[in-house]
């Protein structure tokens, strides 16, 4: 048994968390908070951190040519699948 934080009487509680907090409260406490919190604030949801792998320079590190050189021009082709 442990004591509810809301009520202070000894009963089964189980540990929630509100804001950030952990209160031990009790089921007939529970009830009444849950339905008073319920639509407030935004829904929690699980993320889950991704780290992507460091990106390579693609330019050369000369960005502009001598005098009298041609620039060089640098770019990129994708290939998109058409869906059918």
């Amino acid at each position: 048994m442990i004591v509810c934080d809301l009520c202070g009487e000894s009963k089964k509680c189980f540990e929630r968390e509100i804001e950030g907090k952990a209160y031990d409260i009790c089921a007939d406490c529970w009830a009444p908070l849950a339905a008073k919190l319920k639509g407030k604030g935004r829904a929690i949801k699980e993320r889950e951190i991704v780290l992507l792998p460091e990106s390579q320079p693609t330019e050369p590190a000369k960005s502009t040519p001598f005098p009298g050189e041609l620039p060089t021009i640098w770019g990129r082709v994708e290939k998109h699948l058409a869906r059918t």
